[in-house]
């Protein structure tokens, strides 16, 4: 698959099977995401990968409006940030990587908020990540179960605008 087609044909997944997934291929999810734009090429990220259901649920427990599928996903991804003065363009970056690679993987996810949500520091904490640490996402990941429909998207020209 190419940049573009992954970029115009990645979706939400909200259903996974629970099929595994392989250390190599959650290693390549990570790099894309450690590869991300950065300001100043900071790379303030710190990436947590839980593949552990018992910490999967816990998490899940602490956000169960924003991540139920976070338990039954076989990763979930916990995107953090040093607390710097563009933590959130960085973790977003990356986070935004992760998902990319992850459709052009085969693979299937969904960002789950943590900035600014009540649930962040308590996953921090459960996770055993320093203070100087912000939790910008979490990203449940595993093969989809079922075909997810791309979802509409405004037409162009309500969006943009050139200028000559």
């Amino acid at each position: 698959m190419d940049a573009l087609e992954c970029l115009t044909t990645r979706r939400s997944i909200r259903k996974f099977l629970t099929n595994g997934i392989d250390k190599k291929t959650i290693e390549k999810i990570l790099s894309a995401g450690q590869r991300a734009v950065t300001a100043n090429n900071e790379q303030p990220c710190y990436f947590v990968a839980v593949t552990n259901a018992k910490m999967r649920k816990q998490i899940k427990d602490l956000c169960p409006n924003n991540g139920p599928y976070i338990e039954v996903a076989p990763l979930c991804v916990c995107v953090f940030c040093k607390n710097s003065k563009y933590y959130l363009e960085d973790g977003s970056a990356a986070t935004q990587n992760i998902l990319n690679a992850v459709h052009a993987l085969g693979l299937g996810a969904v960002w789950v908020a943590g900035d600014k949500k009540d649930y962040a520091d308590d996953i921090r904490k459960l996770i055993g990540i320093s203070e100087e640490y912000k939790l910008i996402s979490l990203v449940p990941i595993g093969y989809p179960d079922g075909n997810t429909p791309l979802t509409s998207r405004k037409p162009l020209d309500e969006v943009i605008r050139l200028i000559d």
